[in-house]
């Protein structure tokens, strides 16, 4: 159809490359998640089922997208990044953007049934989603680290919502004025004085979100069935085969990404 005489109307389009040489991150957050968690009854403050369902949707997108080397997650967001030499799609922004977001969704969709299934999904949950440029590894660490600050931000003020709300017989409108202003420290406080809940000895899923890593692991014998997808490879005359694992652990300090040079490498 290229010699159409329609075919002038695709000079419209205009190019949307990412620039080269940066590392690219592509942020999904449901869209009113607020109103999904309150008609499909998701347990308060954290439902293990959700969060489950959001890492196995990000595990899809990091299938599917083999430069996609690091996720992490929190209640209803993901965050991906992909190596700084991804030349996926020829770097352009909305086939990036539009294809992510759309599978992470449709996985969402998909893999309900999994995770919930005493309660049927009763609409479409719908994602948004952003792409933000890096141009060094230090704004990268800095990205992860604010994501995991807010995920334990978020988390403890909503273990001490609950609490107040589910524990202490306060409505919501007078938790919300209980805890209104309060720092870290106070409440820890409420937790443990009030309700005896020691905030540091729950989940480290609630407390730090989820850490999914594509890690080369090594493969004796043959290579698992959920493995043969992915790509494998003879290093050193020993196979291994790239794998997502998934980790609840601390991205702030140095040690994780110590241990992972390959993921801020290229």
């Amino acid at each position: 159809m290229s010699g159409s005489k329609y075919a002038y109307v695709k000079s419209y389009e205009t190019p949307d490359n990412l620039l080269p040489g940066t590392f690219i991150v592509v942020r999904l957050d449901g869209h009113a998640f607020h109103n999904l968690s309150q008609k499909h009854s998701f347990i308060r403050p954290n439902d293990e089922r959700a969060l489950q369902l959001m890492d196995n949707a990000a595990r899809d997108v990091m299938d599917e997208f083999k430069d996609v080397v690091l996720a992490f997650g929190e209640s209803d967001e993901y965050s991906f990044l992909f190596r700084k030499t991804t030349a996926v799609y020829k770097r352009r922004h909305a086939k990036i953007l539009t294809t992510i977001t759309s599978l992470f969704t449709s996985s969402y969709v998909f893999h309900w049934h999994r995770y919930f299934p005493e309660t049927p999904l009763q609409y479409p949950p719908t994602f948004d989603g952003r792409i933000v440029l890096y141009p060094s590894a230090q704004e990268v660490r800095d990205y992860f680290a604010w994501r995991q600050v807010d995920a334990h931000i978020n988390n403890l003020y909503n273990t001490t919502f609950w609490a107040l709300v589910q524990q202490g017989g306060e409505s919501t409108t007078q938790a919300h004025h209980t805890l209104k202003g309060t720092v870290s420290k106070t409440k820890h406080e409420i937790l443990f004085s009030r309700f005896n809940i020691n905030y540091n000895s729950l989940p480290e899923r609630f407390r730090k979100g989820s850490v999914l890593v594509k890690e080369d692991t090594p493969v004796e014998g043959e290579v698992p069935e959920k493995a043969q997808s992915l790509d494998t490879r003879d290093l050193n005359n020993s196979k291994t085969s790239s794998q997502v694992v998934l980790h609840h652990c601390d991205i702030i300090k140095d040690d994780f990404w110590d241990a992972r040079p390959f993921l801020l490498s290229k």
